[in-house]
């Protein structure tokens, strides 16, 4: 089954949205939310590309390679932006980043 060859591809996908998620509400929190704009924006966008990456593989849909190559790209961006933050949760967002880009070029391949 589709779901269960790209098992380390979607789990890093969630993962990767999980943290943007996380990311983007902690943004808000942060004393001045304006300068973080870019990081917010980003963390939508690529946690957004990553749960249709996931589900597209998950259904096995004749799309996933492309739709995962798109999403190594958006989660590199994503991964720029935050990593130039200091907060911890942009540096682990980055990471998570940094990690779904490898898989989805490797499911990609």
């Amino acid at each position: 089954m589709s779901h269960e060859q790209y098992s380390a591809c979607i789990d890093a996908c969630y993962d990767c949205a999980a943290a943007c998620d996380h990311c983007s509400t902690a943004c808000l929190r942060e004393p001045d939310p304006a300068m973080m704009a870019d990081c917010i924006r980003a963390d939508l966008d690529c946690a957004a590309a990553c749960r249709f990456a996931a589900a597209a593989m998950a259904r096995g849909s004749d799309f996933a390679a492309q739709i995962c190559r798109v999403c190594a790209d958006i989660c590199d961006a994503c991964g720029e932006i935050c990593a130039k933050h200091e907060p911890d949760h942009c540096q682990q967002c980055a990471e998570a980043c940094r990690a779904c880009a490898e898989e989805c070029r490797k499911m990609a391949a």
